[in-house]
């Protein structure tokens, strides 16, 4: 079967490819504004890309359209290559519906939830999972780097995913984790994202509901017990076993002790007996959670906490997760996935424990819907508290004044509309010591590559 991806670069629809490419079918897929890592990812994979969507490409010299056409969720009404799909007749499908129909079907499925933290958990699973022998097929949204590419088929039944809240397409608004019927399900947190579709986090929490109406009875849910959110969600029932994470000690379920400040290394509970100690090379309180759901969902299938900490011990973060990219004569550079104030807040209490009193900077592009909205306004600035110094990208996307945040923060900010004024800046003032954290949900129109550059320049004239 010919599959034609629409939106082949999202993180999601990438790894789909990959899936349709090893399940034997003809895979190629066009997208706009490309960046790494998904298009390198795809390049090296062999899967043939396509720049815009010229409705040309539904068809080739022969006059034979594709099988099947996947429509990412990015795709909208007036994209010409969907009106040509619908004027045509073409069959076509949403990515979750695809992998429902032709992925899914006799998996036993791992599925990581959330507002935050679904892609390290997931890719915290994966490698558990892997490491012990248990051989899974997974589909991530970044590429955990212990294996070097987001998706696989994997070598048995099991199949960890990655389940986003977000619509499956322009004419499936339903959430895309509703398609998958997990029989393990890790809710890590919720809170309100996704301005763009979601009216409330009322509207969230219906669709998480109707994601555990899907677990079976012999399932099982991993929620944390302290978020009331989450626990609004499970008083509208639940028909499965249930596990909970807490914040302090407890009888039941599952609970950490931190044996140092940054997060690498903490003693795991579970039934309030000791299961082992992690220490790694991640930090972060939101490493910790991420860590716990992990491993509670690698015991539900077999494998032993005390295994699970051990494979965790080599654990390699996803790329874009805080990931050092580069040391420039004492300059240090991360790329950070970040789409939200608590992420943002969780990232840098992270980095401030890590470094101390080290000048801590951040570069930050609101590129999600709801951050350019304008929705996070109030609690943006209060996330960027623990950074040294601020810099702002006033993209013309953005409908909001960045300059409103100023009054929430008492660090130095420094705000500007061109991606190369920022490079300039950031280099000139940037000082030995420095921790400089990039934070985008996007490739921040190449700025990440700019200023090393920019930086390795300024030092070879030094």
């Amino acid at each position: 079967m010919h599959v034609h991806i629409l939106g082949i670069c999202g993180t999601f629809m990438g790894g789909l490819a990959l899936l349709a490419r090893a399940k034997g079918h003809k895979v190629t897929g066009s997208d706009a504004n490309v960046y790494p890592p998904m298009s390198t990812q795809l390049e090296e994979q062999g899967i043939e890309l396509i720049q815009g969507f010229d409705p040309a490409q539904l068809e080739n010299d022969q006059g034979e359209t594709p099988d099947l056409i996947v429509i990412g969720n990015a795709m909208s009404r007036g994209n010409p290559c969907v009106e040509a799909v619908l004027d045509k007749g073409l069959p076509y499908t949403s990515g979750p519906q695809f992998l429902s129909d032709h992925i899914l079907p006799e998996r036993w499925v791992l599925a990581i939830a959330g507002t935050h933290g679904k892609t390290s958990t997931a890719s915290m699973l994966a490698w558990i999972l892997e490491d012990n022998g248990y051989q899974p097929g997974f589909l991530i949204g970044g590429v955990p780097q212990n294996f070097g590419v987001s998706a696989r088929l994997g070598d048995s039944v099991f199949f960890v995913v990655e389940a986003d809240e977000y619509d499956s397409a322009f004419f499936d608004k339903r959430s895309k984790f509703v398609h998958y019927q997990p029989r393990t399900l890790v809710i890590n947190n919720l809170e309100f994202d996704h301005a763009d579709i979601f009216d409330s986090l009322g509207d969230i929490q219906k669709q998480f509901h109707h994601v555990i109406r899907t677990v079976p009875s012999t399932g099982k849910v991993i929620w944390p017990a302290d978020i009331e959110a989450v626990q609004q969600v499970i008083e509208k029932g639940i028909w499965s076993e249930q596990e909970c994470f807490h914040q302090q000690p407890s009888a039941k379920g599952w609970y950490t002790k931190s044996l140092a400040d940054d997060g690498h290394q903490f003693e795991v509970y579970f039934d309030d007996e000791l299961q082992g100690t992690l220490d790694w090379a991640l930090i972060g309180q939101h490493n910790i959670e991420n860590a716990i759901n992990a491993i509670a969902a690698a015991r539900h299938v077999g494998a032993a906490p005390i295994a699970a900490i051990e494979s965790l011990t080599r654990f390699e973060p996803p790329k874009r997760r805080l990931e050092l990219l580069d040391n420039v004569r004492g300059v240090s550079i991360y790329d950070d996935f970040a789409h939200h104030p608590t992420a943002i807040a969780t990232t840098l209490q992270a980095m401030r424990a890590k470094v101390g009193k080290q000048k801590v900077t951040v570069v930050l592009e609101p590129r999600s819907n709801t951050m350019k909205s304008g929705v996070h306004k109030s609690t943006l600035g209060q996330s960027l508290a623990l950074a040294d110094k601020v810099y702002l990208y006033q993209s013309g996307n953005v409908g909001w004044s960045l300059d409103d945040i100023r009054q929430d923060i008492d660090s130095e900010i420094i705000i500007k509309d061109k991606v190369d004024e920022l490079v300039q800046v950031i280099c000139h003032q940037a000082e030995a010591d420095e921790h400089i954290v990039i934070m985008s949900n996007g490739g921040f129109e190449g700025l990440h590559g700019q200023l090393i550059e920019a930086l390795q320049k300024r030092g070879s004239k030094a």
